[in-house]
């Protein structure tokens, strides 16, 4: 049995090591200063940052400006081909001039001339009404000379009054025609001009998105443009720590463009709609210290500063045991009241003190 002392004796150390290695850590409370903040992930946005859609569809024909460019509003960004509203408003315009009241003066003419000759008429008929009635009252001419010329002078103010009547109502359907006409150029003109896209502000144009050639339609977007100079950040919270974050609150950020360094900044404005999809909520913010150069879209890491706290006893977070207990250096578990967490420490409010000495609890 000689032969296998060798093989115990290397088992043994083994297991002294084992039971070493096994050591529950320990530590003390520290005396230090404490941050509680919020996690936010974004990106980098040019205030008033938007795309732009075209209202109508159409092939592009030209683009008439390049990324880097700043535009003011209204100002044309590219043209849209469409042959059928080119003719479409070819056809309004021509409409238009047939319609126009100076082009059927010829018409009102007639209808006026037509009126005169029966005011001449009725004035006619009114005079000899008149003698054959004075005839009639010296007992000269009969009775019925007299009523033809009543009769005679009754038709030709009927006469008049439907020949003034015809001169009104054509004036009147002329005129209609000729708004209405007018009113269609105006609207095809207007959609013409939607062919032309333009931007909705002044600032810079970050982005064209399609080439000259392409289809687009109203659901297709052609460019990027916002602000030149200011840049917001464009942060999303999870909907549970949403409830802690509020506009004035410090914001501590680095980008992936400036690696090591961290930027501040400062919420002013939580939107109150949550994203059913990615369950966050959209917080925006503002730079108080920013880089020397910004660009649309660089995405960010932020902590958003709910409270500071110095000279707060803390312990690491692993060694707290259900949120509300420590293991002492004995081995028993004892209640704590707990203040401000961040990622890696917790403030203990009550329960040890800085002389304790803690274990860390098995996991």
């Amino acid at each position: 049995m000689n032969h296998m002392k060798p093989y115990f004796l290397i088992a043994l150390i083994l297991l002294v090591l084992a039971s070493c290695s096994g050591k529950q850590e320990k530590i003390q409370p520290a005396v230090e200063d404490i941050t509680e903040a919020v996690y936010a992930s974004g990106v980098v946005k040019s205030r008033n940052q938007y795309q732009v859609f075209p209202t109508v569809s159409g092939v592009i024909e030209q683009i008439m400006v390049t990324e880097g460019d700043v535009v003011k509003k209204g100002e044309p960004l590219m043209k849209l081909d469409n042959e059928a509203a080119r003719l479409s408003t070819e056809n309004a315009r021509i409409a238009a001039e047939y319609n126009r009241v100076s082009a059927n003066t010829e018409k009102l003419n007639e209808l006026q001339e037509t009126i005169d000759l029966a005011r001449s008429k009725k004035q006619n008929d009114s005079l000899l009404l008149e003698r054959q009635r004075n005839l009639w009252a010296n007992k000269i001419g009969t009775r019925v000379e007299l009523e033809q010329r009543e009769l005679n002078y009754k038709n030709s103010v009927t006469a008049y009054k439907s020949a003034v009547l015809r001169y009104n109502d054509l004036k009147k359907q002329l005129d209609f025609a000729a708004r209405q006409s007018q009113k269609n150029l105006q609207i095809s003109e207007t959609m013409s001009g939607d062919y032309t896209v333009k931007s909705e502000t002044s600032g810079k144009v970050y982005d064209v998105l399609r080439e000259q050639g392409e289809l687009v339609s109203p659901q297709t977007p052609v460019a990027v443009i916002g602000d030149a100079d200011e840049f917001i950040l464009e942060l999303q919270v999870d909907e549970y720590d949403i409830a802690r974050v509020k506009p004035g609150q410090r914001v501590l950020l680095n980008l992936d463009s400036y690696k090591g360094q961290v930027f501040e900044g400062k919420v002013y404005k939580v939107n109150p709609a949550m994203n059913e999809r990615t369950r966050s909520f959209t917080v925006e913010a503002s730079f108080v210290t920013a880089p020397p150069a910004l660009y649309p879209n660089l995405t960010t890491e932020a902590n958003i500063i709910i409270q500071t706290k110095k000279d707060a006893l803390t312990i690491p977070r692993e060694y707290l045991i259900d949120g509300a207990y420590v293991m002492t250096e004995e081995k028993e578990e004892v209640p704590v009241k707990t203040g401000l967490m961040d990622y890696q420490k917790v403030e203990i409010l009550k329960g040890v003190t800085k002389e304790d000495v803690l274990l860390k609890p098995d996991r």
